[in-house]
């Protein structure tokens, strides 16, 4: 039997899945917010009641907001500030008494899909979180790549490519930085995108229905957003290559997204013909704590 566990900013979700990946149970509690130890407790009695129900110990993986520093040991980059700078692996390892994996939540959407989902079967996956941030993880034979710094996949808070006059420098990101892909795809960025242009405020899924509705001015504004995340991914076509680009999020629910996409990365990839396949998550908003588990599939 094999665990997954989803550590969110809200909520903490817990999957035991079968040898052949079924679903045997699921659960969820609330994540203690601002309160690390009462996390890694919260953890713990998840698993402790997935295991007491099913009668069977399970191996254990994490997907995190973040990831443990190689060169500290250390959590960091976690969106929930509570987590960075802590040992979370080896704490957890130390209450539950047994060995853990712990991988970037982005890592274990692209590891679920790339097994299990809309891109089982093909060797390079990359997953795409399109909702409130911009995630990114990679698959290699179902495995996910962490890189020598694990910040592999970390798109987002790269500088939007060929960036137009209108576009530079680009709204403040978080990181400290300017004109990240995260500032102008993101759901925050698509609803920043909108006021700046039209002087009025909506959310992301507020524009969707606009636009679906006949707002011309909802409408060019994702027709912008459409053109960044094509030049965004052009990006990964051109470093990765992948077989095949999954995503995954709340945006990633526009079916009118992938056959734009489709049609507009060849614009810009290096490539004489692009045809890399552009396909929605199969377990949607399971990935992550799917990915988790399946981090003990080697």
């Amino acid at each position: 039997m094999r665990i997954g566990i989803d550590l969110g900013g809200t909520k903490i979700e817990g999957i035991a899945l079968g040898g052949d990946g079924s679903e045997m149970m699921r659960l969820r509690v609330p994540t203690p917010a601002g309160d690390y130890d009462g996390t890694l407790r919260a953890i713990a009695g998840l698993i402790g009641s997935l295991e007491d129900e099913l009668k069977q110990i399970g191996s254990v993986g994490i997907a995190s907001p973040g990831a443990i520093s190689p060169a500290t040991g250390l959590l960091k980059n976690s969106n929930s500030v509570v987590l960075n700078g802590q040992p979370l692996d080896r704490d957890l390892e130390t209450l539950l008494k047994r060995p853990v994996r712990l991988e970037n939540d982005a890592n274990c959407f692209a590891v679920s899909e790339a097994v299990d989902g809309a891109a089982a079967g093909a060797r390079v996956v990359f997953g795409v979180i399109i909702g409130t941030g911009v995630g990114g993880g990679i698959a290699i034979d179902g495995a996910a790549l962490s890189g020598r710094h694990s910040i592999a996949g970390e798109w987002g808070h790269n500088p939007l490519p060929w960036p137009r006059d209108d576009e530079r420098p680009g709204p403040r990101c978080y990181c400290g930085k300017s004109g990240c892909i995260e500032t102008f795809c993101a759901g925050p960025g698509l609803a920043s995108d909108f006021l700046r242009a039209t002087g009025e405020h909506m959310s992301a899924d507020e524009i969707v229905r606009a636009r679906d509705n006949g707002d011309a001015r909802a409408a060019a504004c994702l027709d912008r957003h459409h053109d960044r995340l094509a030049r965004s991914l052009a990006t990964i076509v051109n470093i990765l290559d992948p077989d095949v680009i999954v995503l995954g999020g709340g945006l990633s629910n526009m079916d009118d997204l992938y056959p734009s996409l489709a049609r507009r990365i060849g614009a810009y990839a290096f490539s004489d013909r692009t045809d890399t396949p552009i396909v929605k998550a199969r377990h949607g908003d399971s990935s992550g704590v799917r990915g988790a588990a399946w981090l003990w599939n080697a």
